[in-house]
């Protein structure tokens, strides 16, 4: 039998170390790990988040909080990349006040005039003091800035494309949100757990370098459970 081709289980062995001398004698012995030309220069295995299995690593650990994207995909690089965000919320810090139905988020200013108007006179909040029930009433708690306890609770994730001003090459670029299981999902909103995780894909739809600008931002909303219509956004399918 002819094995000059090889077969699965007798594979052709050929020595192409002269192949590779010449090669780098063109072209030099150096590898060319600029991304922008990994591909042509046959050196993907430098490139970072070229798959959805091995993605980018990003990390969200306050909300609501802003992550900008701005690279280029396609000709002579790798032709997708894959961003996986570990969201990983920490209650005690928030960059924003969640209002809870009923009740709006109250300011308080040490910067205003505090003297008595129609009145009413400046109120003095002293942490060490009262510390225990007078009268019935509880000493107040004073969270600044801090994510209150929600019974199965989900913060929301809202990717945009902003493009780049040129329709030639923003038509030929897509992004995408994924889900914990890798699956494509729909829509540019997601909702996920506080400790969750997604993915984010950049897609190159044709033979061109093309530059992108996206916006992904974590934790605009803040919600105890999800209700019949938001379900399709969840990060889990269903």
């Amino acid at each position: 039998m002819d094995r000059s081709l090889g077969t699965p289980a007798q594979p052709r062995i050929q020595d192409v170390t002269t192949q590779i001398q010449k090669t780098h004698q063109i072209y030099g012995a150096s590898d060319n790990t600029n991304p922008a030309y990994l591909s042509a220069n046959r050196q993907l295995n430098y490139a970072v988040g070229g798959s959805i299995q091995r993605p980018e690593m990003d990390k969200v650990s306050i909300i609501p909080y802003t992550i900008n994207y701005k690279d280029s995909v396609g000709l002579f690089g790798k032709e997708n990349h894959f961003v996986r965000v570990n969201v990983n919320i920490k209650p005690d810090v928030a960059f924003a006040c969640f209002e809870e139905p009923g009740w709006e988020c109250a300011i308080m200013r040490t910067d205003l005039d505090l003297s008595t108007v129609n009145t009413y006179v400046p109120a003095e909040v002293d942490g060490k003091l009262d510390l225990t029930t007078v009268n019935t009433y509880d000493p107040a708690g004073l969270l600044r800035n801090s994510l209150s306890y929600k019974s199965d609770a989900y913060v929301s994730v809202d990717l945009e494309n902003l493009k780049t001003g040129n329709k030639y090459i923003d038509s030929w670029f897509d992004v995408r949100l994924y889900t914990a299981s890798r699956e494509e999902h729909p829509f540019d909103k997601m909702y996920v757990r506080l400790n969750d995780y997604f993915y984010i894909g950049f897609h190159a739809r044709n033979t061109k370098r093309l530059p992108y600008n996206v916006k992904c931002v974590i934790g605009q909303e803040y919600l105890s459970g999800l209700e019949a219509g938001s379900m399709r956004y969840s990060n889990k399918l269903m």
